[in-house]
């Protein structure tokens, strides 16, 4: 049997242990700025700009619709250690509020980055670059003209996936394709130049009213396809396919929405394949 005073000074070996490991990490971690963000299309354009000058936690899971998100506890944690706070300000968001309230921080800093147009296209991506540097250079001026060279390493990529997909679709004749899609997909669809006949909500704004004027319009336009918006359910257009009889895709508005897309340049070529597909181009 081990004493007790042995057991105590073992006891007291593991925490002093325990705590030079965490002192040590804490060493490593305050190095880096601490920021969170709302969804992954912040996170990931961050992690990029930032580089190893910062520690990037989201909050949203990606194919998680902002707007149907429930805090939990972690969450508020995460804001508690935070510095920064970064998110879009939509309306989805509004949680935001209750959650910085709660995470009772008084050294974070919650920027906004509102931008208008689908942040899956690329001139939202480029602008999105910029303000994000400047969120970063605002809290932590001493690296500002690393986040400043970081944007523009970003955009640049951006702009030669663009040229990249510009030029696929621009060989195609997508302005003759007509389709249905969810709203929150509207922006992203005119991007790639196909034709959008209407738009429609989520799955609970939907009437039989609804649903028919949906399908009327569709039959008229000759549509043949219908897209969806992962992030909303990505069910909604399903009964509208099946209906017109056509093809039905689920595009994602989020980096990591499907699985092996964890940057925009992934998100945005996944979902160029998924259209692709489906026009059998």
């Amino acid at each position: 049997m081990i004493k007790r005073t042995t057991l105590l000074s073992l006891v007291l070996a593991a925490i002093f242990i325990i705590g030079s490991i965490l002192t040590g990490c804490s060493a490593v971690d305050s190095t880096k700025m601490k920021v969170v963000t709302s969804t992954s299309l912040i996170a990931q354009i961050v992690d990029r700009v930032g580089g190893d000058k910062v520690s990037v936690t989201n909050i949203i899971p990606p194919a998680q619709c902002p707007g149907h998100f429930d805090v939990k506890a972690g969450d508020i944690q995460k804001l508690a250690d935070a510095r920064l706070f970064i998110i879009h300000n939509w309306q989805g968001e509004k949680f935001s509020d209750s959650l910085i309230a709660s995470a009772n921080n008084s050294n974070l800093v919650t920027i906004k980055v509102e931008i208008d147009g689908n942040w899956m296209t690329p001139p939202v991506q480029q602008k999105a670059a910029d303000k994000i540097a400047a969120a970063l250079a605002q809290i932590d001026p001493e690296n500002s003209a690393v986040y400043q060279n970081g944007a523009a390493e970003y955009k640049s990529k951006v702009a030669a996936k663009e040229s990249e997909l510009k030029a696929k679709l621009g060989q195609l004749s997508l302005n003759t394709i007509n389709v249905l899609c969810d709203e929150q997909q509207a922006g992203f669809v005119k991007w790639t130049g196909l034709a959008i006949t209407s738009t429609y909500g989520r799955p609970e704004t939907f009437t039989p009213q609804i649903v028919k004027d949906l399908v009327d319009k569709g039959k008229k336009a000759n549509v043949s396809l219908v897209i969806d918006n992962m992030q909303t359910g990505g069910e909604a257009g399903k009964s509208l396919a099946k209906e017109l009889k056509v093809k039905h895709i689920v595009l994602s508005n989020f980096p990591c929405g499907y699985e092996n897309t964890e940057t925009w340049e992934k998100a945005i070529d996944k979902n160029i394949e998924l259209i692709l597909n489906s026009t059998n181009h």
